[in-house]
């Protein structure tokens, strides 16, 4: 069974699209990537402690990516302001305008959030050659990611009201692994089990009844 996504489409459709295929093999967790694994895991056990960076690192982390942007935005001629933040053991890095959401900053973001991971993975490369560590950080554009979390946690509510109705599992349509995090997230404060299966870019989740 899939989880179709038809209430959201209206406003969702300039930040995602895809319709649901047939899920690919489930890929184990020895396969998954320590990224994935990471983002995926549901709140509160990310990180192990032995792992989990100083927030003096993070802050490092925040300060350097944010170093990069700001030059990004000066080449591309744009104007935000950055905000930096430390939230679940990683870095956390915001382009935010004053006046509201900016038309000409939400092309950093792409219709579907692709050229925002572009950036994120760019900023993290930043982040990498400056301090010789591999970061987690997380970036957000003009609210891009704040406005498609609130739409994740509908779909996931609606999820769980289904395999709670049914008793079946729901698979999802594909996400990254941002995505996939918060349905995790939401799944679990509601009682419920999720994994992820299939490789990216049709990894998904899938919303299971509890044994």
């Amino acid at each position: 069974m899939t989880e179709t996504d038809a209430s959201t489409r209206g406003d969702d459709e300039e930040q995602r699209g895809g319709v649901a295929t047939a899920a690919p093999g489930h890929e184990s967790e020895e396969e998954m990537s320590e990224e994935e694994m990471s983002e995926e895991a549901p709140q509160g056990e990310t990180d192990r402690p032995r792992n989990r960076p100083s927030v003096k690192r993070l802050e490092e982390e925040g300060e350097v990516a944010a170093d990069y942007l700001e030059e990004l935005l000066d080449n591309a001629d744009l104007d935000g302001d950055i905000d930096i933040d430390v939230e679940n053991g990683r870095a956390s890095v915001a382009i935010l305008t004053e006046g509201g959401p900016d038309r000409q900053l939400r092309h950093l973001a792409g219709a579907h959030g692709e050229v925002l991971e572009a950036l994120q993975e760019l900023a993290r490369l930043a982040v990498q050659a400056r301090t010789g560590e591999r970061s987690r950080l997380m970036l957000d554009v003009a609210g891009y990611r704040a406005g498609r979390r609130r739409i994740l946690e509908d779909v996931a509510a609606r999820a769980v009201a289904e395999v709670r109705r049914t008793g079946d599992a729901v698979r999802l349509d594909p996400m990254n692994a941002f995505e996939r995090k918060v349905i995790h997230d939401v799944v679990a404060e509601a009682g419920l089990a999720s994994e992820s299966e299939g490789v990216e870019p049709a990894r998904r989740v899938v919303v299971q009844p509890v044994a």
